[in-house]
């Protein structure tokens, strides 16, 4: 069994199916999607209902855009200018897009392999990381979630083993589905450009801790492609005119699909 692990779609169904005919997938291979299924491209509505339709073939964690939909949907949060969210919200088949979304997990580990939308926090053990993302998880099925996604939206708390409540929430969710660099303290910088050109003292959050697993994530366009020994980030701009990337897990071979939309 292959699994093979997409960069954040955004929307982009086009280039996602594009990117799909590419694979050689056989009878049990898995995809893996970093999360960020939608908003900013055309066809968000078109990527739930793809995966969906794929049942246990795919797996997805939820990204910054995903919860972004889920707190529109519940009335929580107001439209952005560049959101592309409507088509979902309008949509008939919405509740069913919405309550399969709303299941979906912020950490999925496998084989040797951790899945994520953003990253983890250095403070944490991988062990911590997965009862967190647990506790995330169940908070936003239970939509007890809204208003610690709320705080985190202006300044998330710097993670503490003390924190509680919703600023334990707040602080976690911030950082599966939100970190890329982060200060002396360890608190998360709010920077989205190149790593070359990060606020100086700042350091990416996957050049902090080590882990005897492979993180495979997203969510960083500026980073673009990045490969080494213990992580794979596969955001490449799909959304921005870049492409949507994947990779085999066991062999790390890179299948790429220049984005077809034209936004």
């Amino acid at each position: 069994m292959s699994i093979y692990a997409i960069g954040d779609v955004q929307g982009c169904f086009r280039s996602l199916q594009g990117l799909v005919t590419q694979l050689p997938l056989q009878d049990g291979d898995r995809i893996w999607l970093c999360g960020d299924l939608v908003n900013r491209g055309p066809q968000s509505a078109e990527v739930l209902r793809w995966a969906m339709a794929q049942g246990e073939r795919v797996v997805c964690v939820l990204g910054n855009h995903d919860l972004h939909l889920l707190a529109a949907a519940a009335g929580a949060r107001a439209a952005k200018p560049r959101d592309t969210l409507q088509e979902v919200l309008a949509a008939d088949d919405c509740d069913a897009l919405v309550s399969w979304l709303r299941t979906r997990p912020l950490l999925h580990r496998e084989q040797g392999h951790v899945l994520v939308h953003a990253g983890l926090h250095p403070a944490w053990s991988l062990e911590q990381a997965c009862q967190l993302a647990d506790e995330c998880a169940q908070a936003v099925r239970e939509e007890r979630w809204l208003a610690a996604w709320a705080m985190s939206r202006t300044q998330a708390p710097t993670w503490s083993a003390e924190l509680a409540g919703d600023e334990r929430l707040s602080s976690a969710l911030s950082t599966f589905v939100s970190v890329r660099t982060l200060d002396a303290s360890l608190a998360l910088v709010d920077y989205a450009g190149p790593l070359a050109e990060r606020p100086p003292g700042t350091q990416p959050w996957f050049a902090l801790r080590e882990y005897e697993e492979t993180l495979v994530f997203g969510h960083w366009a500026a980073l673009g492609l990045h490969v080494d020994d213990r992580h794979i980030g596969l955001d490449t701009g799909c959304v921005w005119g870049g492409a949507l990337t994947a990779i085999r897990l066991e062999d790390r071979k890179i299948f790429t699909q220049p984005a077809l939309e034209k936004l």
